[in-house]
């Protein structure tokens, strides 16, 4: 039986996420799991409620329920993590705005997993801003290896990959090779030039050189705020499935001459980028459960412009957060 921590676990996202994980998303129909919920105690209430929808479902695989507020009690024995549970970017916020809200929370997670989970857990940041959350977790957690963790960018990656099959007209299928770098932010870098769509390059299909470097980009760099001001609420639904494919990523082998997009730590990468930031790469599942950075991809002037700024970014978010690393 495979234990799952899901953090936030009364909100949004984790309560489509919750679902996707009790239905067999993850491990396939084969396998069955427990599922252990972290809430703040004052939304224990609430949580309660999700913990009754999911006992009302019949999932023939969800054969245990620990729900808690105390992530050394939640976080007992878990092998894979979804720290989901922050408090959201509302109108006009960045990611840096949170630092401070959110960077306490992922000291104590990272200390229980630390303390309690399993030594090969394997944990995906959610929570954002998720690139600076994820390093105050692996160094709150120095037990466990830090290429275990990872932050979500998958989101980005799937934004990029529909708006690119829309402008070409094919299924978004046949979009492969498509990276972020960075942050997961407005200073992200949704790398069109390595992307291929029915295994040629973007660029050849896409021929409107200014829409890939201005529309494109834009628009991938700024849907979370699009969605914001049309929903008045963060992404959701689709930031839970994109949480759900990210643990996929690191059980399924990634497909030959593909690769997938996840924020994780710089300690050993092989791109001249600061040694202690948790930046998105693109990457592929070599196994052992572990995301690892493709090497040897080429950057362009405009593609090493746009990642500096992002490197620049994360560097002055781990600096705010300092105290907590």
């Amino acid at each position: 039986m495979r234990r799952i921590a899901v953090t936030g676990g009364a909100g949004q996202i984790a309560y489509s996420l919750l679902f996707h994980l009790a239905s067999g998303a993850l491990f396939g129909p084969d396998t069955p799991i427990a599922l252990h919920i972290l809430e703040l105690p004052e939304a224990l209430p609430a949580l309660r409620g999700v913990e009754m929808e999911l006992q009302d479902s019949a999932f023939p695989l969800l054969k245990e329920v620990v729900i808690g507020s105390d992530p050394h009690a939640v976080f007992e024995g878990v092998e894979w993590a979804f720290l989901v549970g922050a408090a959201p970017r509302g109108p006009g916020m960045e990611r840096k705005d949170l630092l401070s809200q959110n960077g306490a929370i992922f000291v104590a997670q990272g200390r229980a997993l630390n303390a309690v989970a399993s030594r090969a857990v394997r944990t995906l940041v959610v929570g954002n801003p998720c690139n600076t959350n994820c390093l105050i977790a692996i160094h709150n957690a120095p037990d466990i290896p830090a290429n275990q963790f990872q932050a979500m960018t998958r989101l980005d990656q799937n934004r990029a990959m529909g708006m690119l099959a829309h402008k070409a007209g094919r299924p978004v299928s046949s979009v492969t090779r498509m990276a972020i770098w960075g942050n997961h932010s407005s200073t992200q870098v949704p790398d069109f030039v390595h992307a291929e769509i029915d295994g040629m390059p973007a660029t050849r299909l896409i021929t409107d050189s200014e829409w890939l470097r201005t529309t494109f980009f834009s628009q991938v760099q700024k849907r979370g705020a699009e969605i914001i001001a049309a929903r008045g609420r963060s992404s959701a639904a689709s930031a839970a499935w994109a949480a759900t494919m990210a643990m996929q990523a690191l059980i399924q082998p990634t497909a030959p001459n593909d690769w997938f997009s996840a924020g994780i730590h710089t300690a050993k990468t092989t791109y001249p980028i600061d040694r202690d930031l948790v930046f998105s790469f693109p990457c592929q599942n070599l196994g052992a459960h572990i995301g690892t950075e493709v090497g040897g991809i080429a950057w362009d002037d405009f593609l090493e412009q746009k990642i500096r700024t992002s490197e620049r970014e994360l560097i002055e978010e781990r600096d705010l957060v300092r105290a907590l690393l």
